[in-house]
Order: structure tokens, then sequence, then C-alpha cells
């Protein structure tokens, strides 16, 4: 008997079969998704367009520019590229429809919002935003163009609900190039965390509970503060080296009998001299490869910020798999009583769900290929990704009814 035929694998495959009925409808679905964002379309021709692009985004076309998606429609070119690269339409107005939709649907008072920056590699130097920047895909500096992303995590899914590109400092302060490339007047060099609070801001109105992001924007004090505040809740990675003390510890003694708080070290070095009693062994999530399995502790720390001065009281986080003990991340929360050390890990392991959101962007509405130079088109295909992206969390929330049924 193969490996196939054990009854183990058959019912893995019936489990995975999609009845062909879940399937019929979806052009029928999609033309009443697009019903409710056709009137942020300004013109008849640009709502038929939206309609061509939203159609190729979705289908099975290997490359998803406006090439191949006009030539799959019996259009011509041109229209179709004028149409992503330079019309006349409003992106907030789209996304801002797209938001509420979304918490229409998705609401979940237990939801997670995600920021996180992507990095799109590109050749030459004329595409708006394009600079030497890390790039993670690659794990290197290389041209490329960098957006900020905001993913909503429910418990239905996940889904791409802002994108903002970011426009290095010497772009911002070239007239020249922001002519070239249409920028308007009204964009000034803003750090990507302040293009997450931006995007925090428009996205308030989706239920949530928690906001996480990595260490590029926690690390940041300003940022922390903000979303503090603002009344968030958050869960936000740390660089190993952020400097902390434990106000937990018991207070040191000097020689004049008075006592004094720890003084401030680097959170790796705090940590690594935890004994083993101090950390939980918790069952986080289901993986790729069976349950995660964490050992984690928590404390009360202050930290500085980028100036020196002394920060508010907050709540550090450490984890470390315990299949890789090596692999150790740092965290810090503004929920400094109340909130379990199991709902804090669950929160932070959250965060890679921006990442699968984005990746779904890209291997199944072509968020990464784009053949647009200037702001506006960039804007433009984005929000068109995004879209297409979220049209296709509902579908599968559909199949996935059926297939229970």
């Amino acid at each position: 008997m193969s490996l196939l035929q054990s009854p183990e694998a058959l019912a893995l495959l019936d489990e995975a079969l999609v009845p062909v009925e879940a399937l019929h409808g979806g052009l029928r679905r999609l033309a009443g998704f697009l019903e409710r964002y056709l009137p942020c379309f300004y013109r008849k021709e640009q709502r038929v367009l939206a309609a061509v692009v939203l159609e190729g985004r979705l289908s099975n076309l290997e490359r998803k520019t406006n090439e191949p998606i006009a030539r799959q429609a019996h259009r011509p070119r041109k229209p179709v590229q004028k149409f992503v690269g330079a019309g006349k339409w409003d992106d907030a107005a789209v996304a801002s429809e797209l938001r509420r939709h979304v918490a229409e649907v998705w609401a979940d008072d237990h939801a997670v919002l995600i920021f996180d920056g992507s990095a799109f590699a590109k050749k030459g130097a004329d595409s708006c935003g394009v600079a030497r920047q890390w790039c993670g895909r690659l794990g290197k500096l290389e041209n490329c163009q960098v957006g900020v992303f905001t993913a909503y995590a429910t418990r239905h899914g996940q889904t791409l609900v802002a994108a903002d590109l970011y426009l290095p400092r010497d772009w911002a302060e070239d007239p020249q190039r922001r002519e070239q490339c249409h920028v308007p007047d009204t964009v000034v060099f803003q750090e990507k965390w302040r293009l997450a609070l931006t995007q925090w801001a428009q996205c308030r109105t989706l239920p949530h509970a928690w906001v996480t992001a990595d260490d590029e924007f926690g690390r940041v004090s300003e940022f922390r503060q903000t979303l503090r505040r603002g009344g968030a809740r958050y869960v936000v990675d740390v660089p190993c080296n952020t400097l902390m003390r434990d106000l937990e510890a018991p207070p040191e003694v000097g020689a004049s009998g008075r006592r004094r708080l720890p003084p401030f070290e680097p959170v790796q070095a705090w940590a690594a001299r935890q004994p083993a009693t101090a950390w939980r062994k918790l069952t986080v999530r289901a993986g790729e490869k069976g349950w995660l399995v964490v050992r984690a502790l928590t404390r009360l720390v202050q930290s500085k910020d980028e100036d020196g001065r002394v920060g508010r009281t907050e709540r550090l986080l450490v984890v470390r798999p315990v299949d890789r003990a090596g692999d150790v991340s740092y965290a810090l929360s503004n929920a400094v009583s109340g909130v379990a050390l199991q709902e804090l890990v669950h929160v932070k392991g959250q965060r890679p769900r921006v990442e699968q959101a984005l990746q779904e962007g890209k291997g199944e509405v072509g968020l990464s290929q784009y053949e647009v130079r200037s702001w506006v088109g960039w804007h433009h295909h984005m929000t068109l990704s995004l879209l297409a992206l979220w049209f296709l969390g509902l579908e599968k929330t559909v199949v996935e009814k059926k297939r229970r049924g």
C-alpha cells in the first residue's frame, strides 16, 4: 500500500477537497462585491476598468501586471495602464470603504492591528522612492521601494487594510524627482513609524484589542508613547540591546546605606541571567510543524528613550521557542497589570500574520508585480491589490463554510 493510500492520508485528502459548488458564482460574487466600491470611481470607464483589473488580479495569470490583464480581458493596454498608473480617482476613499467593509464582516473585538514594512526590489533609480535600503526578502541592502502596511488579524483570517509608500529623506527634499514622480506637495518626509501611526489613526474604527509591530517600530519610544496616549494596548518587539532596568529586582544598597534602583543594562544580558524557575512553559498556537511551545517570562521595567531620558513603566516580555532556545525575542507592552502572560505571548505571536498577508498578496493578487513609477501609480496599484486580497479573504470564508457544511 502506498503512502497516499493509508487511512490517515485518505482522511487528509478528503478534508482538503473543495466542493465544486463552492467555486460557482465567483464572478457573480465579485460583481456584487464591486458594487460597494464603484461609487469611489468617478467615471463610468473607471468603474469598468476597476472590474477588469480586479478580475485580472484574481485570475490564474502568471504575471498580473497591466498588459497581461488587458490582454486577457481583450482590451487595449493603454487605458488599463493609465487607470492604474495615473487615473484620477481617490485611493483614500477606496481604502476607507474597504476598512468599513472589513469592520462590518470581520469585526472582532479580540483582533490585532499589525504594522510592518515590506521592500520591493527595483532596477534603476527613476521609480518613486527607490533607494538603497534594507530588503528583508534578499537579506541585504538593495535598490528597492519600501511600503508600510497594516494588517487586521482576526479569528476569521487576516487582510491588509492600509498601505503607504515610504519616501526617503533625499527623495522628499529633491524638487526635481518629486516633480518627475508627481509627489503631492502635501507629502513630506516621514519615518516609517510615523507612517504606521497615521495608519493606526485610519484603522482605529476597526474593532481590535491590541496593536503589535516588529522592532523597527517598537524601538522608537515616541511610537510607543503615542500609542499609549491614544489609548491603544500594545505588544511591540524591541532589539536585544535595548537598555532597561528591572523594577521588580530588590533595590541595591549603596555605601551610604541608601537604597537605589538597579542600573540599566541590555535586555539580552538581563534575560541571560534569569534562572530556569523564572521561565514559564506555554503552548502558543499550532504551527506548520505542530504546536509551537515556548518559554517566556515577564517583568516590569523602565527603558531609556533615544535621548537617554527614562521612560514610563512598561512590561517586558521575553520569549524563546523550546526547540530553538537561541532564538530569543523581546517585546515591551503598556499592559502593566491585569493581563496574563499567556495573552501577551499570544498577541506577540500574531505578528507573523502581517507577513502571511503580504505573502498572500504577493503570491495571489500580484501585490509585488507592478510597472508604475509615480507616487499615484504606486498607491493605485496597492489599493487595488488590497481590494483584491480582501475579496479573496471573503471567498476563502465562503469556500470554508461550504466545505464544512
